[in-house]
């Protein structure tokens, strides 16, 4: 039986937290786009601080982002209402690969770590979107937790170029 693309995450993540970095086979340290996102009916569900994947179909509210190789996102503030599910359409006017990853201050600081030891780390989580030079990508995203969180680009040199962002998502009144 062949598993399918989310038991292969599912599995890549186990794998991920399990082991050490040194332990960690070369084949699965590629990165890139080489897998395409998951369809929407495949949306990884797994509650985060930050809030919870979601179908492009439930965003209530778009918002564009833009991102360069001059190590910027344009917005670099968003605010979200507490509950908000967003899609956030990215688009990469650079000539490089860039990304944005959802997440706490902590963990895209360890996660940079992590890749600058490993600069072709692989990783494809619903809260991350891989943009090639001059295409597009997305992030539909339920932000169900208040507080402040960031956006970031974690390939290595871009993030300690300052390719980060702040995220606000304002509790329910």
């Amino acid at each position: 039986m062949t598993p399918t693309p989310t038991r292969r995450r599912t599995a890549l993540r186990h794998l991920l937290a399990l082991a050490t970095p040194a332990l960690l086979p070369l084949s699965a340290l590629a990165h890139g786009d080489a897998h395409p996102k998951a369809t929407d009916a495949e949306v990884v569900r797994e509650q985060k601080p930050w809030g919870i994947g979601a179908a492009t179909a439930e965003a209530t509210r778009r918002i564009d982002i833009r991102m360069g190789d001059d190590m910027r996102f344009t917005p670099s503030h968003i605010e979200v209402r507490e509950g908000e599910t967003v899609r956030l359409r990215i688009a990469n006017r650079g000539k490089t690969l860039h990304e944005l990853v959802l997440g706490t201050s902590e963990e895209l600081q360890a996660h940079a770590e992590l890749m600058k030891k490993h600069p072709g780390m692989q990783h494809d989580e619903p809260y991350m979107a891989h943009v090639s030079p001059r295409q597009r990508g997305d992030i539909t995203w339920t932000f169900n937790r208040p507080g402040d969180f960031e956006f970031a680009c974690l390939i290595p040199g871009h993030f300690e170029a300052g390719m980060r962002g702040t995220l606000r998502v304002i509790p329910r009144p």
